[in-house]
């Protein structure tokens, strides 16, 4: 009897021990609530997608630890500042920006709310509290251009072109220096839309290429426009596409070339748990193929087999270094030399705003 009263005596202490502990054990801590706005629809292809992709990457690496809300098809322009401010404002500890013109709304609202961390997708302003990211898109570009030399029948191909900020004039001017490797004749033919997102005018502008001798297309805009006039025309003209942003096989089975395409998953990841962590800085993201951010995949299983070895040999010089998209002689569109030796420095290709020999086009001005 003696014994059974111990051992109940000694249950009861430590079952009111470990209520104690569990008392005074601090509170789990709330998630970080995280924040995406986009230009377009998410839908299922594009640039807001892949976006999309990246964040629910993040939530399934990230668990309990953060909570996401998605506002889509936010104009550039007063809307967005009036969404970042809503979204600051809700308590959303992370904001991502995720459209170029986003950047002076997000600079404004940043300097309203210390305590919120902002990412700017493409920008080239920071803050202590609003920070940049963005990839290498031209390195992929370089090697979509090569395989588009090495495809195209006509030497032409056309190029879809959103606004002419130096991140889309980089994909130009790459997209031109690989296919020119491959065929030093080649010409690429620009047509600007003036806006991310309108497929009526992206398929207008892609048929309009064609008409001009395009038989190869690529393009810097949002949606599946551009991948399926490429299919549309496949059967009587061969025209093929180099997809942008997301693999459009489900758009263009035959048509596809290729995709160059974006990872935002790790870096979104990454991002979030600095600032859970108190590690977050502001300090700008530039990364590339070595990184993940973006690749050339989806090769269309009718490229020959010594193509494809070809392709990823500059791939891997590319990653390692040895091969620099922008590197000498460099001669623009009307005949000057660039650059007459070495390769270009990150501040030159940021601020980049002139085309290479063989684009038929021209950058405008503001």
């Amino acid at each position: 009897m003696f014994k059974n009263l111990a051992r109940g005596r000694l249950a009861a202490m430590f079952a009111a021990a470990l209520a104690a502990a569990v008392s005074t054990a601090a509170p789990a801590a709330p998630p970080l609530k995280v924040a995406f706005v986009y230009v377009s629809p998410v839908g299922d292809a594009g640039w807001t997608y892949q976006h999309d992709q990246g964040r629910l990457a993040m939530e399934k690496a990230l668990g309990d630890r953060v909570r996401t809300t998605v506002v889509e098809s936010v104009a550039e322009g007063p809307d967005a500042e009036r969404v970042l401010r809503d979204l600051a404002a809700q308590g959303h500890g992370l904001i991502f920006a995720t459209s170029f013109g986003y950047l002076e709304p997000a600079l404004r609202v940043a300097a309203d709310h210390p305590a919120v961390k902002f990412e700017h997708a493409g920008g080239y302003k920071t803050a202590a509290n609003l920070s940049t990211y963005n990839a290498r898109y031209y390195e992929a570009r370089y090697l979509a251009g090569w395989l588009a030399g090495e495809s195209s029948k006509t030497g032409v191909a056309g190029y879809v072109a959103g606004f002419p900020v130096p991140e889309v004039v980089q994909g130009i001017n790459a997209f031109t220096l690989g296919m020119r490797a491959a065929n030093p004749k080649a010409q690429v033919r620009v047509l600007w839309l003036n806006t991310w997102f309108d497929p009526a005018r992206e398929r207008e502008a892609a048929q309009a290429l064609i008409d001009q001798g395009a038989d190869v297309l690529t393009n810097h805009s949002g949606s599946p426009a551009v991948p399926q006039t490429a299919q549309a025309n496949f059967k009587d003209k061969g025209v093929r596409v180099v997809a942008y942003q997301s693999d459009m096989r489900r758009y263009a089975p035959d048509a596809q070339l290729a995709a160059v395409t974006h990872r935002w998953g790790g870096l979104y990841t990454k991002l979030a748990q600095s600032v859970i962590d108190g590690r977050w800085v502001s300090r700008p993201t530039w990364g590339g193929m070595k990184d993940g951010l973006v690749q050339l995949e989806a090769v269309a299983d009718g490229v020959p087999a010594d193509v494809r070895q070809r392709l990823e040999s500059r791939r891997a010089a590319i990653v390692a270094g040895s091969l620099q998209p922008f590197a000498a002689p460099l001669v623009d569109n009307t005949g000057q030399t660039r650059l007459a030796a070495g390769a270009l420095d990150d501040a030159a290709i940021a601020q980049m705003n002139w085309f290479v020999q063989g684009v038929l086009g021209s950058v405008p001005r503001p």
